[in-house]
């Protein structure tokens, strides 16, 4: 008897769902497990079987761009993406802006910042974080794992630390020469292009059609220490909307936080803007903001990419010199910005 009115109610469930997938025009429903261990279900709806797309800054983002794939390609989470994305650089000891083997500020210590953004709205950041080769991952189990959304300095260590991440020495052989260098003359001056190249932002569209991004830094070499830019702000190095679009950044994060500038760009595409004219006039501002502050130009570099849930995408910068890597379905390809100093 118990079985029977099992299979009845079994049945009855089934009829229902299938009737209610034919009235949602049959919208596909996926599980995901949350940090609370609670099972969210996101309706995918239209958006199921999107073309997967990865954007990343700089030619780093070629191979940071493969790993990301490996994970698209076979329908993985955009956020499961960017991070796996973001850790190639971080954990190469010849990548001078990026995690190990990152320039020192001007006190010889090794600092880095960094955020992540799913397709929730869920954040994590950390900043001015030492020791710790990977920061990206500090910084998804912030968001995962603590009811914060940044943690800096010693905390973030500590936080680590407890996390199981090892501490180590970050400062690479290479680069301490360059800083024993540098501290012949202390001068402060970065470079456009150089010491600017010191992101990787990375935004990603999933076949769920959901996006996700991911931020990392050294930040700019030689810096005083405890200096913050803009890659571990939310809204400023990085922002996702997942009705919307996504937008990462990349150069002098002073200017990019003086805009609020990922989420200007993202807030540009929702007025229906594309992502490449959302870039363009992000850039404008910056380039407003420099002349009104009697500033000059050739001294700044600041880049943006951008991404919408169609899977279309931008970028402009300042002046010339930024690139960028792009991977869907064509191959993977690195991209020469468009920019507004001729």
């Amino acid at each position: 008897m118990a079985n029977r009115r099992n299979f009845i109610k079994t049945t009855a469930i089934a009829s229902v769902a299938v009737a209610l997938n034919g009235f949602r025009g049959k919208t596909e429903e996926e599980e995901i497990v949350v940090p609370s261990g609670k099972v969210k279900t996101r309706a995918t709806g239209e958006r199921s079987g999107a073309k997967p797309i990865v954007l990343s800054t700089w030619n780093f983002g070629i191979p940071a761009n493969n790993a990301a794939w490996e994970i698209l390609k076979n329908n993985g989470r955009a956020l499961d993406a960017v991070e796996a994305g973001v850790k190639i650089p971080e954990g190469d000891p010849n990548e001078r802006s990026v995690g190990y083997g990152g320039r020192p500020d001007r006190d010889g210590r090794v600092t880095l910042d960094a955020c992540i953004m799913d397709e929730f709205s869920n954040i994590g950041s950390v900043a001015c974080l030492e020791h710790i080769k990977h920061p990206i991952m500090v910084a998804r189990a912030v968001m995962e794992k603590t009811p914060h959304v940044m943690l800096v300095g010693e905390g973030a260590l500590q936080f680590a630390l407890s996390q199981g991440h090892k501490k180590e020495n970050l400062l690479v052989e290479a680069s301490e020469k360059e800083w024993k260098e540098w501290l012949k003359t202390s001068n402060y001056k970065p470079i456009a292009n150089i010491e600017n190249h010191d992101t990787i932002g990375m935004i990603a569209l999933d076949v769920h059609g959901n996006l996700s991004g991911a931020c990392t830094t050294s930040g700019m070499a030689y810096k005083m220490h405890g200096r913050i830019g803009d890659s571990p702000i939310i809204g400023a190095g990085l922002y996702v909307d997942n009705e919307i679009g996504a937008a990462t950044a990349t150069g002098h994060g002073e200017e990019v936080i003086r805009i609020a500038g990922c989420h200007l760009v993202v807030e540009l595409m929702r007025q229906g803007k594309s992502p490449q004219k959302a870039c363009e006039e992000a850039v404008a501002r910056i380039v407003k903001l420099t002349k009104n502050r009697n500033k000059n130009l050739k001294d700044i570099q600041v880049g943006f990419i951008a991404l919408n849930k169609k899977g279309e995408h931008g970028a402009y910068c300042v002046q010339g010199g930024f690139n960028y890597a792009k991977y869907d379905d064509t191959g993977n390809k690195l991209i020469d910005a468009d920019y507004f100093l001729r």
